[in-house]
């Protein structure tokens, strides 16, 4: 009987235990934001050296083979990797974009950006210029976000997040930039427009 007082108590510990520790959901900085406590980074960042950023020690890494949220800082000639979405109903981007909750054709030069910079949505709408190692250039429309960190779209289906420097852009894109689908990644820089 002493023995189930005993775990009965230590359970109460760890449940009280586990209800103190800090929440994320009062977070008020992302990627690279500003940041003076553990509680001011969002998701699974922490806060290093005034900014929140992945942990080194476990990451954000939901499964072994998933990159880092936080994306490089955009420049004039920022380095990414284009891959190939349909952006169409049916298609295989998923639900509707993210920033006018609409499909699009594949003859639209439209991209979904991966999630640091997309940036929660500022960039909906803006043109970029994509670059590609062929010389040739193009503008495109942000419609979407290349999910970086949970790897559900908005129907839950399971979906392996995109790496942390990806331009994902249509059909549209990639013939304007004369490059083979087949190829899958091709590395390009973009810039805004």
């Amino acid at each position: 009987m002493a023995n189930l007082v005993l775990l009965a108590s230590l359970s109460l510990i760890i449940l009280t235990t586990i209800t103190v520790l800090p929440l994320h959901a009062n977070a008020i900085s992302s990627c690279n934001g500003p940041c003076s406590s553990l509680n001011d980074c969002s998701g699974q960042l922490i806060c290093i050296k005034g900014k929140c950023n992945d942990d080194p020690d476990v990451g954000t890494h939901i499964w072994k083979e998933q990159p880092s949220i936080c994306s490089p800082p955009v420049s004039s000639s920022t380095s990414a990797i284009l891959t190939l979405n349909d952006f169409s109903k049916n298609g295989d981007g998923g639900a509707e974009s993210q920033c006018d909750e609409k499909f699009h054709d594949n003859t639209e030069r439209v991209v979904a950006l991966s999630t640091g910079w997309y940036d929660g949505g500022s960039r909906c709408f803006k043109m970029i210029r994509i670059t590609a190692k062929n010389g040739r250039s193009v503008t495109a429309k942000v419609v979407d976000q290349c999910d970086s960190v949970n790897g559900c779209d908005k129907e839950h289906a399971f979906q392996k997040p995109c790496d942390n420097n990806i331009v994902d852009g249509s059909q549209a894109v990639w013939d304007a930039l004369g490059l083979d689908t087949d190829i899958g990644r091709v590395p390009v820089t973009w810039s805004m427009a």
